[in-house]
């Protein structure tokens, strides 16, 4: 699944000489955290997102005083921005210009692993320079929801069928559970053996859970299997 599969192209988008109020008054109707800036011509100049807009000098959100010896080490140019972003009128004041894009070959994987590490909520798809679709955490849980495969029931796999396709699931693991300690009796996976740390212990029920035909996992950590 690509970037492509999932994006939102009706994009709703922000002129860089917007008023704030303005565009924080179509993300409030559209019910979205924060849109692209364009300009004329469609080039991407930058975001603006609710964190851009939480500290305003008119809502009384700005930064608090702070101490004496903070104000000391704070730069002139550190200042000078932070009065900015809480008392600049236009959007190109203060969006974000360092915009992580992707383009609509990029792989689903890839953007959550993009999202997650530079905690942003969104990232623009581009196209020969031009943004043509927006990923969101939302639309990837979308996909979750919407494209998820469908579990065959247990009917469709015998017992041993789905031993055989737990065990494969743990192979190559360094947590993986020992052949005789996996029992499937009528599509219920019972995991027998030694104890386990927590973490490990997890990972093998989730293994066992996400085997297709499987109708529970039951474990007995820290006993022997029965005869």
């Amino acid at each position: 699944m690509r970037a492509s599969d999932i994006m939102t192209t009706k994009i709703i988008t922000a002129e860089p000489d917007m008023s704030i109020q303005h565009a924080a008054g179509m993300m409030v109707f559209a019910g979205i955290s924060g849109m692209p800036v364009v300009d004329e011509s469609g080039k991407l100049l930058g975001m603006i997102t609710e964190g851009d807009l939480m500290h305003r000098a008119e809502i009384g959100t700005g930064v608090r005083q702070r101490a004496w010896w903070l104000e000391m080490v704070a730069s002139t140019a550190e200042l000078a921005s932070q009065y900015v972003r809480e008392h600049a009128r236009k959007v190109k004041d203060v969006m974000s210009t360092n915009v992580t894009t992707v383009t609509e070959s990029c792989p689903v994987g890839d953007i959550a692993e993009i999202l997650e590490r530079r905690k942003i909520k969104r990232v623009p798809v581009m196209r020969d320079g031009k943004i043509v679709g927006v990923v969101s955490r939302s639309n990837l849980i979308r996909a979750l929801v919407t494209m998820a495969p469908e579990v065959p029931s247990s009917a469709e796999n015998g017992d041993h069928a789905i031993r055989e396709d737990v065990l494969a699931s743990m192979k190559g693991q360094p947590w993986a559970m020992a052949r005789e300690n996996v029992i499937v009796e009528n599509g219920v996976v019972h995991l027998w053996g030694p104890v386990v740390g927590a973490e490990e212990g997890h990972a093998i029920r989730v293994a066992a859970e996400n085997t297709p035909g499987v109708k529970d996992v039951i474990v007995h950590f820290g006993q022997a299997p029965t005869e």
